[in-house]
C-alpha cells in the first residue's frame, strides 16, 4: 500500500493489525501520489462514488494484468479523475475508502473474503449475536 501524505502512527497501527490477524502487507510511504499513478504499467483504477458503476468494470478489470486501485480521502484533487484509466463507482453514496477497497476485492476476486489469514494469530467465528474471536495457541490449535 502506498500511503499518501505519509503518516508513520498509521503505519504502525496497520503494521500491528497485520501480526494479529495474518496476511502479508506492505506500506510504503508515497510523497509523490501523482508520479506513482502516471507511471504504473496497468490499469489505475480509482474508486469513488462518481465513477462508472463497478459491476460494469468488473471484467475488464479482472482481464487486467496488473491494477492499482486509489482510494481518496474528504477532498480529492480534480486530477485523479483524469489520471486514472477508469474511474470506479463502488456505489453511488458516501462510503468509506477502506469499504471501497474491501467491497472491489471481494466482487474481484469472486469468492468470499477467508475467515483467517496465513500467519494470524485471531480469527472471527461468524455468530449471529455478539463477537466471536478465538486465538491461535502455541501448538496452532483454535482456542476461545
Amino acid at each position: 500500500m502506498y500511503l499518501h501524505p505519509p503518516d508513520p502512527d498509521l503505519t504502525e497501527r496497520i503494521r500491528h493489525v497485520g501480526e494479529g490477524w495474518g496476511g502479508s502487507f506492505e506500506i510504503v510511504p508515497a510523497a509523490d501520489w501523482r508520479g506513482i499513478v502516471r507511471s504504473f504499467s496497468g490499469t489505475v483504477a480509482h474508486l469513488t462514488m462518481y465513477g462508472r458503476p463497478l459491476a460494469e468494470l468488473l471484467p475488464a478489470l479482472r482481464r487486467a494484468r496488473r491494477v492499482l486501485f486509489v482510494v481518496g480521502g474528504a477532498k480529492v484533487p480534480a486530477d485523479l479523475y483524469r489520471l486514472a484509466t477508469v474511474n470506479v463507482a463502488v456505489g453511488h453514496q458516501p462510503h468509506s475508502e477502506v469499504a471501497a477497497l474491501a467491497v472491489a476485492l471481494e466482487r474481484l476476486r469472486g469468492i468470499p473474503s477467508p475467515r483467517a489469514f496465513p500467519g494470524a494469530r485471531r480469527r472471527i467465528v461468524p455468530s449471529a449475536r455478539g463477537k466471536r474471536v478465538v486465538h491461535r495457541t502455541k501448538d496452532g490449535r483454535w482456542s476461545h
